[in-house]
C-alpha cells in the first residue's frame, strides 16, 4: 500500500484552524503520510513569523465534516465536451476529535476540497499495520535507534532481588515465546522450580500466563506474583506442577493471599467456560479474596461518559455532579487504589506474600501490580524507577497496548478490546502525587506525555501488544524509544518535581471518597487553559532551584499545606 493513494488532497490554502481557548487562525493546511500541518502568518503576510500546528494523523479519534451552502451547478460547455455537474459551496468545516482528547475545527474553502481532506484523515488515521506506522518513519537527529531500549533490562532487576535472598532465579523457559506468547522471554520464578514444571503449569493457566515474581519487599523478604486464571474448568481439573509453584513461594507455616480481581459470581461463571480459580483443597496455604475491578466495555464506557461532561461547558452544578456521578469513572479511581492497597498491607503490614490475577492478567492485574510497588517502593517513585516499572510491569509483561489504545474517547467505531487501563493507572498515580506532593521525583506533565504517547506517538515504546509481537515487527531495531528521549538532559528536566524529597516511607493513600478527585490536568486541559498554573510552577521551579537547601525545605513545609489533601495529613504521618 502506498501512502499517496490515501491523500485525495495534499494542500489547501486559507484554512481557518480554530480549538477552544485559542484565537482561530488562517494559514496553509499540508496533510503527509502521517503529519498534519497548519502554518499561517498570525500577522499577515506584512509580518514576519510562522505559526505551525503538528498533528500526528494517528492522534485522530474521529473525522466529522459540515458543509454549507451546498448546491450544484453546471459550467459552460465546450464544442464536442460532455456536459459536466459539479459540486458547489462556500466551505465546509472538519472537526477533528484527537485520541488526546484535543477538538480542532478547520473551515476549507471548497466543498471538493473538505470532502478530500477528512476522506484523506479518516483513511490514513486507520491505517492499523504496525510497520507503516509513523515510529518506523520517525529518524531525529539527537538520538540513535539503539538508545534507550536496553535501560531496564530484567536481568537487572533480578540482580538487585539476588543480592538480597537466593530464592529466586531468571528463568529462559520462554527464550522463544513457545511457553507463553504474551511473556517476555526471561522471567524471575522460584529457584527451586525447574523449567520442565513452568511448562507444566503454563498448560494450566490461561494463555500460559503462570506465575512469575512481580515484586520482592525488602523489608521482609514477602513477594507479589502475577499470573492468569488457572483453567480448572466445571470439573474442577487440578495441575500438580501448578499447586507445586505456588507451594513452594511459602514455608511451610505461611498463609499467602490471591488477590482475584474479579468478582466471586464472574470467577464461578468462568468455571463454566474452563476458567476458574484455586481450590481451597488444593491450595491450602492460599486465601482467596476477591476485589472487581472493571475492565474492557464498562470501563471504556466511563471514560466516554466523563469526556463528554467535561466538554460540556453549558451545565449547571447539580447536573455536572450528577453526570460526574453517572459516569462512574472516580468510582473506578477509587477501586483501583484500595485493591492495590490491599495487596500492598497484605506484604507490608500482614507480611504475607500475593499473588494477583483476574481472567486474562494483562489488564486489572498489572493495573494493582504496578500501583501497589508505587506504593511500597520509593525507587519507583523516581523518574527512572517508575520508567522501569512500566517497561517491567506494563510493555514487557504483555499489556495490549495495540487494542486497548486503538480508540479513545471520541470514536464513532463500534468497540471491540478498547480499554483505558493504563489511563486508570496515570489516573491514580496522579491521585498518588496529589496526597503526596513531595513523595514523586516526577511531575504531572509526565504522566500526561506518557497518556499521550500510549495512544499516539513518534516512538515505538507503546507499540503492539508483547514482546513476542515487537520481535517479530522489529521494533527494537527500527525505531526509537521513547525513553531515550525522555532521558535526554534538556527534556528530563521539564518532567521533574521542583518539590521533591526523598521519603522511604511506604505511602498509603486515603481511599475515602473525598479524597478522590477529578483529573482536570487531563480531562479538561484543552477546556481551560492552564497558562496560571503554568507560571506558577515556573515560579516554584525558579524559587527551588535558586535557594539553599534549609530555604526549600522550610517553603516545601508551607506549601504542603496548600497543595496536599487535608484528610492526607503530612507525608511523615503516613
Amino acid at each position: 500500500m502506498e501512502f499517496s493513494e490515501l491523500i485525495k488532497t495534499a494542500t489547501v490554502e486559507s484554512v481557518v484552524l480554530s480549538c477552544a481557548g485559542l484565537p482561530a487562525v488562517k494559514g496553509t493546511l499540508c496533510i503527509t503520510s502521517h503529519q498534519l500541518l497548519h502554518s499561517s502568518c498570525p500577522g499577515g503576510d506584512a509580518q514576519p513569523g510562522t505559526m505551525e500546528l503538528w498533528l500526528l494523523i494517528r492522534n485522530v479519534d474521529a473525522v466529522e465534516k459540515r458543509v454549507q451552502n451546498l448546491g450544484w451547478y453546471q459550467p459552460p460547455r465546450t464544442n464536442g465536451s460532455p456536459q459536466d455537474t459539479r459540486l458547489a459551496g462556500s466551505s465546509g468545516t472538519i472537526t477533528l476529535r484527537c485520541k488526546d482528547l484535543k477538538v480542532l475545527q478547520l473551515e476549507i474553502p471548497g466543498m471538493e476540497e473538505c470532502l478530500n481532506i477528512a476522506s484523506s484523515i479518516e483513511a490514513l488515521s486507520s491505517v492499523d499495520s504496525v510497520m507503516m506506522m509513523y515510529p518506523f518513519f520517525y529518524r531525529p537527529q539527537s538520538l540513535k535507534l539503539e538508545e534507550g531500549w536496553h535501560l531496564f533490562p530484567l536481568e537487572q532487576y533480578f540482580q538487585q532481588i539476588a543480592l538480597q535472598t537466593s530464592q529466586w532465579r531468571l528463568s529462559d523457559v520462554n527464550r522463544d515465546f513457545s511457553t507463553c506468547p504474551t511473556y517476555p522471554p526471561a522471567v524471575i520464578v522460584p529457584a527451586a522450580v525447574d523449567d520442565y514444571t513452568l511448562r507444566k503449569a503454563a498448560h494450566f493457566r490461561q494463555g500460559g500466563r503462570f506465575p512469575v515474581l512481580s515484586y520482592y519487599h525488602p523489608k521482609n523478604g514477602t513477594v507479589m506474583l502475577r499470573s492468569s486464571q488457572p483453567l480448572t474448568g466445571p470439573n474442577r481439573k487440578r495441575c500438580r506442577e501448578d499447586e507445586i509453584l505456588l507451594g513452594t513461594v511459602l514455608d511451610e507455616e505461611e498463609r499467602g493471599f490471591i488477590i482475584d480481581t474479579r468478582s466471586a459470581q464472574a470467577a464461578k461463571q468462568a468455571r463454566m467456560t474452563g476458567g476458574g480459580t484455586e481450590p481451597k483443597s488444593s491450595y491450602p496455604q492460599w486465601k482467596r479474596l476477591h476485589r472487581p475491578l472493571e475492565r474492557g466495555r464498562p470501563l471504556q464506557e466511563s471514560f466516554i461518559k466523563l469526556v463528554e461532561a467535561c466538554n460540556d461547558t453549558s451545565i449547571n452544578m447539580d447536573r455536572w455532579l450528577s453526570r460526574l456521578e453517572s459516569c462512574r469513572w472516580l468510582s473506578h479511581v477509587k477501586a483501583a487504589l484500595s485493591t492495590a492497597c490491599l495487596a500492598a498491607q497484605c506484604m507490608d503490614r500482614e507480611e504475607a506474600s500475593v499473588l494477583v490475577h483476574g481472567a486474562e492478567g494483562m489488564d486489572t492485574t498489572l493495573l494493582v501490580t504496578a500501583l501497589a510497588q508505587v506504593i511500597l517502593d520509593p525507587s519507583c517513585r523516581t523518574l527512572v524507577g517508575f520508567q522501569g516499572l512500566l517497561e517491567r510491569e506494563w510493555i514487557e509483561a504483555g499489556h495490549p497496548f495495540h487494542l486497548r489504545c486503538s480508540r479513545s474517547a471520541y470514536s464513532h467505531a463500534r468497540l471491540k478490546q478498547e480499554a483505558p487501563l493504563f489511563l486508570l493507572f496515570l489516573d491514580c498515580v496522579w491521585q498518588l502525587s496529589r496526597q503526596f506532593p513531595f513523595s514523586l521525583e516526577f511531575s504531572e506533565r509526565l504522566l500526561l506525555t506518557l497518556f499521550d504517547n500510549a495512544y499516539a506517538s513518534a516512538y515505538g515504546t507503546f507499540l503492539c501488544n508483547n514482546e513476542k509481537e515487537r520481535s517479530l515487527c522489529k521494533v527494537k531495531e527500527n525505531t526509537h524509544s521513547l525513553w531515550a528521549w525522555l532521558n535526554q538532559p534538556g527534556e528530563k528536566k521539564k518532567y521533574l518535581n521542583p518539590l521533591y524529597s526523598h521519603n522511604a516511607l511506604v505511602i498509603w493513600p486515603s481511599v475515602e471518597p473525598q479524597s478522590i478527585q477529578l483529573w482536570q490536568g487531563l480531562f479538561c486541559r484543552w477546556i481551560r487553559s492552564s497558562q496560571y498554573l503554568d507560571e506558577a510552577w515556573a515560579e516554584i521551579q525558579r524559587l527551588v532551584e535558586g535557594s539553599e537547601s534549609p530555604i526549600k525545605e522550610s517553603a516545601g513545609s508551607r506549601l504542603s499545606q496548600s497543595l496536599s489533601d487535608p484528610a492526607a495529613r503530612t507525608e511523615n504521618e503516613r
